[in-house]
């Protein structure tokens, strides 16, 4: 590592702008040791190393967005807006620099996004983890629910038993009294 800067300042230079890791020109400048100015020179010198995926200028309002972010004062004219390098343009940038501090701190940048999409990675495998847990939990929590659905009626006290009337019962078939209907004299009389 070279004097003054730390792992802590190139990890604080990568930002996330339309989707992607990025890293200004600015930035990548001040760590590869050269000013913004000949960084972006060599870069439109190479144009053709730098296809669309490697590098693109940021716009006004992305631009603007991004200062109020920081919280701290620019010394950037407003009328350019800086080129954001990805991973790939970093390192390219370092090629075409061909400096030996540029040489040394692109191996320093690559490793600063490899270990950027390793905690993304981290980030992504725990959350599937999570998911996966959830899972589980849910189909634990129904199978529970079932068991309980199951063991409920055998918690609840049981039924009082029917209880026997007290005193003398006759246990023989009643008999059958027939009741004949009204006499043929007793409808005359009536």
């Amino acid at each position: 590592m070279t004097k003054g800067l730390t792992a802590y300042d190139v990890d604080g230079a990568i930002r996330t702008v339309r989707g992607k890791k990025i890293i200004l020109d600015s930035d990548l400048a001040r760590i590869y040791g050269v000013e913004t100015k000949n960084l972006n020179k060599a870069f439109k010198r190479n144009a053709l190393r730098f296809p669309g995926d490697f590098v693109f200028q940021l716009t006004a309002e992305e631009f603007h967005e991004m200062r109020f972010q920081n919280g701290t004062a620019w010394r950037r004219n407003i009328r350019h807006p800086p080129f954001a390098f990805t991973e790939h343009g970093a390192i390219m940038a370092a090629t075409v620099l061909n400096s030996p501090r540029a040489v040394e701190m692109s191996v320093f940048v690559i490793r600063a996004f490899v270990r950027l999409r390793e905690e993304l990675l981290t980030g992504t495998v725990m959350a599937q983890r999570l998911a996966e847990v959830e899972r589980t939990l849910l189909t634990h929590d129904t199978a529970l629910r079932d068991l309980y659905q199951k063991l409920r009626p055998l918690l609840l006290p049981p039924p009082d038993p029917e209880r026997k009337p007290i005193g003398f019962g006759v246990k023989e078939r009643r008999a059958c009294y027939r009741v004949r209907g009204p006499t043929k004299s007793a409808q005359e009389d009536a």
